[in-house]
C-alpha cells in the first residue's frame, strides 16, 4: 500500500511537469528555444553508452531547486521543477535517503546564501550573471562574539565557529551547528544548547528544545562536548560572522560572488582530461567507487556553456569517460542511482525513482535572488 501510494505521487509530479508553468512572456520562449535536449550515443571501452544531455547556454541563469523551498525536506522532483518554474533542471546533492532525516550531504548554497556545509567532493556554482566554476569547495563559518561593556566600561571579544550548516547532528556528535531561515521555521531537533542572534545580538541562550529559527539572524546550537564553549555567548553580546571560501586544499578560491553552488562529486573532468581520484575525495561507498549505476553530472563546455547529462551502467571511470567524449572542460558526479533525474522543455528525460531533496533549476523563470 505504502509503495503505491509513494507511486502515485511521483506520477501526479510527472503530470503535474507536463502541465501549466505559468511561464509566460518572450523570456520564457527564448529560454525554451535556446535550451537543448539531445540523445547522444559516445562509445568508451569498447561499449557504446545512451547519454541523454541537455545543453545550457552561457549567461542562463542558474538556481538551486529545494524540496519544498526549505533544506532538510523531500519532494517529488516535477513537484521541484514546477515550483521553481525552470525550463531544465537536474538533480544535486547526495543526501539521506535511507532513513533518518533527508539532510543532503554536499554544500549548498542558494541566493547567494550558504544554505548547508559539506567537506568532501567537488561543487558546482553560478555567479549572477551564469558563469560557471568548479572546485573543491570547502567553506569555514567563523566569528567574533564581544561581551556587553561592565561597569568600568570595558568588553571582551571571544571566537566561535560553526561546524556544519542546517544539518541535524548524530546522536552524541560533539559539533557546532548553524541554522538559517532554509531550514524553516525550527531547527528540527531537540537537544544541545540553542542560541539565538537577531541582528548581531544574542537575544536568547537556553536548552535547544528545537528552538524557533529568526527571518532576521540565525541560532547556533552547541552540541555534545561542544556546549563547554557556550558560556562566551550571553544576552546582549554582539555577533560577527565570517565564511571563507577555500578548496580541499585550503587555498582562498574567488567563490564571493556565487549565488547558486550544489556540492557532489567526485570531479570527472578537469581542464579537458580525465581526472578521477574518489577516495582522495572522501568517497568509500562501493556505489562510488567501483559498481555501475544510473549517473547524473554536469559539465562546463570550453565556450562557458553548461551541459547536463545522465545515463545508465556506467561505472565512475567510464562515466568521466563519457563526460569528456561529449567535449566536457570540467566536469563532476552528481547523485545517481534512484535520484538520478533530468527534465527539459517540458519534457521529463530521466524520471526520478525516490522523492528528491534538491536540484539544479536553470531558465528566466527562476530565481536567483
Amino acid at each position: 500500500m505504502k509503495s503505491k501510494k509513494w507511486g502515485m505521487m511521483l506520477l501526479a509530479g510527472v503530470l503535474a511537469v507536463s502541465g501549466v508553468f505559468g511561464l509566460t512572456g518572450e523570456n520564457q520562449v527564448q529560454a525554451a528555444a535556446s535550451i537543448k535536449a539531445e540523445v547522444r550515443k559516445v562509445s568508451v571501452s569498447g561499449r557504446t553508452y545512451t547519454v541523454q544531455t541537455v545543453k545550457i547556454p552561457k549567461g542562463t541563469k542558474a538556481a538551486l531547486g529545494l524540496a519544498g523551498g526549505k533544506v532538510g525536506q523531500t519532494q517529488s522532483f516535477a513537484s521541484i521543477v514546477k515550483n521553481s518554474k525552470a525550463t531544465a533542471s537536474i538533480n544535486g546533492a547526495f543526501f539521506n535517503s535511507y532513513g533518518g532525516p533527508t539532510d543532503p550531504y554536499g554544500t549548498l548554497i542558494s541566493k547567494g546564501e550558504v544554505v548547508h556545509t559539506g567537506y568532501y567532493g567537488t561543487s558546482i556554482g553560478f555567479k549572477k550573471d551564469g558563469t560557471a566554476l568548479m572546485d573543491t569547495l570547502r567553506v569555514k563559518i567563523r566569528g567574533t562574539v564581544t561581551s556587553k561593556p561592565d561597569k568600568n566600561g570595558k568588553s571582551r571579544t571571544q571566537s566561535w565557529y560553526a561546524t556544519f550548516v542546517n544539518r541535524t547532528p548524530d546522536a552524541g556528535q560533539n559539533v557546532v551547528l548553524m541554522y538559517n531561515s532554509m531550514r524553516g521555521m525550527n531547527v528540527g531537533f531537540s537537544g544541545g544548547t540553542a542560541v539565538t542572534v537577531r541582528k548581531g545580538k544574542v537575544v536568547k541562550k537556553a536548552a535547544n528544545k528545537n528552538a524557533a529559527i529568526p527571518k532576521d539572524g540565525y541560532v547556533l546550537v552547541y552540541h555534545g562536548s561542544e556546549q563547554n564553549s557556550v558560556n562566551r555567548f550571553a544576552v546582549g553580546s554582539t555577533v560577527e560572522m565570517n565564511l571563507a571560501y577555500e578548496d580541499a586544499k585550503e587555498k582562498t578560491i574567488p567563490w564571493n560572488e556565487v549565488v547558486t553552488s550544489v556540492g557532489a562529486g567526485p570531479r570527472l573532468v578537469k581542464d579537458g582530461k580525465v581526472s578521477l581520484d574518489a577516495k582522495g575525495e572522501g568517497f568509500n561507498d562501493p556505489k562510488i567507487l567501483t559498481a555501475s549505476g544510473a549517473r547524473s553530472g554536469i559539465a562546463i563546455m570550453p565556450d562557458g556553456s553548461v551541459l547536463l547529462a545522465t545515463v545508465n551502467g556506467a561505472t565512475m571511470k567510464q562515466w568521466a569517460q563519457v563526460m569528456q567524449k561529449l567535449g566536457a572542460k570540467q566536469a563532476m558526479n552528481l547523485d545517481g542511482g534512484a535520484s538520478s533525474a533530468l527534465y527539459a522543455n517540458g519534457r521529463m528525460l530521466t524520471g526520478a525513482g525516490r522523492l528528491l531533496s534538491n536540484t539544479l533549476v536553470f531558465g528566466q523563470g527562476v530565481s536567483m535572488e
